[in-house]
């Protein structure tokens, strides 16, 4: 496998700082929901319902936010979203552990609508920092630690809440999320390169950029993180139906580890796959998974293809986005993609749960597919325009060097 393409990629000034920084931030906001939930039910001593209303609060908070500080940083630049929004994570996680379940589920809106934008950040500055050709590498390795900290983060989480309590995993996580934003402002990243900052103008209408191309690109993102998210509950429903539950953490880090080898043979790859395709292979891959809930190591080895897409998916529809956004309007555009990315992955759990609670947890793989299957054949009409619009002739080039 030529791996010359993550050479380049790593070479290329600021990424490796910026994948290590990042790498490091999620892994305190990959525990917090996890976390949430644990301290919810056994601190507050309520039950799992009462948690997923807490869960629900932040997922709606972090959809709304997403876009409003991206646009924010697109208009006032990165260090002031930064600042606002790591005080109020600190604020937060600071007085979680004190407040009565009620408020706390307001509290939890507000946190979410004002969360530290580790994600938007991150694409966002791999587009300034990367030319269109090293791109999809960039956004391979930043697909690939999100799925690090993931495979990380809720262990230690859990490790936490049992070992010491989970008020002070809260205050735990708070502080690294705060360090995570210090981190995020003295590197202070670009999100725009010189030449869109010389070139920057009069604003972007809004028919320029949210074409249907864009839209489908969001639904895509949406698709993957619904499929992905079902796969999780069904996952873990199919080994206790089986009574094999306690091997579903192994059945989880075979189904992480072949999304990082996905992720990684994707960058790699001589040729760039469409999203289009990558998620109706994840769809059509996912289907047939519940036909090994005989046994935990069958549910394994089915869930590798499908897990072999996941990072791919995901990692091609931001890479998408940066070439369709308009840079004004960049930091907007992966803060829509955030809030498509969590709506997903918030709709697949009850999706899944409500058929495994009517049918059988093998069902819930065979919806949660075809849904993606559906998301890809809505999004085939734009793409096929997209693909049959001529490219306009380029200009010709000019007789001297440019300087």
């Amino acid at each position: 496998m030529n791996l010359n393409p993550y050479r380049e990629a790593l070479a290329l000034p600021g990424f490796r700082a910026l994948l290590l920084v990042t790498t490091l931030a999620r892994l305190p906001t990959s525990m917090a929901g996890i976390t949430l939930t644990l301290y919810v039910v056994t601190d507050l001593d309520r039950g799992y319902a009462a948690a997923g209303a807490v869960a629900a609060a932040v997922t709606i908070g972090a959809a709304l936010g997403a876009p409003l500080m991206g646009r924010l940083a697109d208009r006032r630049g990165l260090r002031p979203v930064l600042v606002l929004t790591s005080i109020a994570e600190a604020i937060f996680w600071a007085g979680a552990p004190s407040l009565p379940y009620g408020v706390l589920i307001g509290a939890a809106f507000v946190g979410g609508l004002l969360m530290l934008p580790i994600y938007s950040v991150s694409r966002q500055s791999i587009a300034a920092l990367a030319p269109p050709a090293k791109r999809r590498q960039a956004y391979a390795l930043d697909s690939m630690s999100v799925e690090l900290s993931f495979i990380i983060g809720p262990s230690v989480a859990v490790l936490l809440v049992t070992a010491i309590s989970g008020r002070t995993t809260l205050y735990l996580i708070g502080a690294g999320i705060v360090v995570a934003g210090t981190a995020l402002y003295l590197l202070n990243p670009p999100i725009r390169n010189a030449a869109e900052l010389r070139d920057a103008g009069a604003p972007v209408p809004v028919r320029q950029w949210l074409t249907p191309r864009l839209v489908g690109i969001l639904l895509i993102s949406a698709a993957a993180t619904l499929v992905i998210g079902g796969t999780d509950v069904a996952l873990v429903a199919t080994t206790r139906e089986a009574g094999q539950v306690q091997w579903s953490g192994v059945v989880i880090g075979v189904w992480a580890a072949s999304s990082l080898v996905g992720g990684f043979g994707y960058g790699a790859a001589r040729q760039a796959i469409s999203p289009l395709t990558l998620m109706a292979g994840l769809g059509l891959a996912t289907v047939p998974v519940g036909l090994a809930g005989g046994s935990w190591w069958l549910l394994a080895l089915a869930l590798i293809p499908a897990g072999l897409l996941c990072a791919p998916t995901l990692a091609s529809t931001a890479d998408a986005l940066s070439r369709l956004a308009p840079a004004p309007v960049r930091g907007l555009v992966m803060g829509l993609h955030g809030s498509a990315v969590t709506v997903g992955t918030a709709l697949g759990a009850p999706l899944a749960g409500a058929v495994i609670d009517r049918w059988s947890p093998g069902w819930g793989f065979v919806v949660i597919g075809l849904a993606g299957l559906l998301a890809a054949a809505l999004v085939l009409p734009a793409t096929l325009r997209h693909n049959r619009t001529p490219v306009p002739p380029s200009a010709p080039a000019p007789l001297t060097p440019a300087p």
